[in-house]
């Protein structure tokens, strides 16, 4: 049987680590420090559970945030721009590899490819006046591709 996405990565553990390297290059980096300068202290936290659930983990956050309508509203009207979508990617790639999540090439590409798409959606999301499917589940990204969502 194939493990999934969170399972490879090493779980919750994993992804734990992952965003606290993640958010401790964040807070001491110029382009994004502004953007995080009031975070929640558990949002580091909470982006693991995210991630975890996406991955193919538990639906944690679904259960104890609200899930896909939670994590957007979080980003309309932040107006988050390329250069900040692009930062925040590399310092991810950066984190996962200080954190020693797996740096095989199949699981490298899972996981960019849901965080290439996650943060493209973001950015147009955080847009003023955007107006997004504002209900969705939360995406569940495995080792290949992702269908389109298509609201019912």
């Amino acid at each position: 049987m194939t493990p999934t996405l969170y399972e490879w990565a090493g779980g919750e553990a994993a992804l734990e680590r992952l965003t606290d390297v993640f958010y401790d290059r964040v807070l001491a980096d110029p382009v994004l420090a502004p953007v995080f300068a009031h975070m929640d202290p558990g949002h580091a936290h909470f982006v693991a559970m995210w991630l975890g659930e996406v991955l193919g983990g538990p639906a944690a956050y679904t259960a104890r945030r609200g899930g896909y309508p939670h994590m957007l509203g979080k980003h309309l009207g932040r107006g988050i721009t390329e250069a900040q979508r692009r930062r925040w990617l590399g310092l991810m790639m950066d984190a996962a590899d200080e954190a020693g999540l797996p740096g095989d090439p199949e699981f490298r590409a899972a996981f960019v490819g849901y965080l290439e798409w996650g943060t493209r959606l973001a950015v147009s999301n955080s847009r003023p006046g955007a107006e997004p499917v504002r209900e969705a589940p939360v995406p569940r990204w495995g080792w290949g591709e992702a269908p389109p969502y298509q609201p019912s």
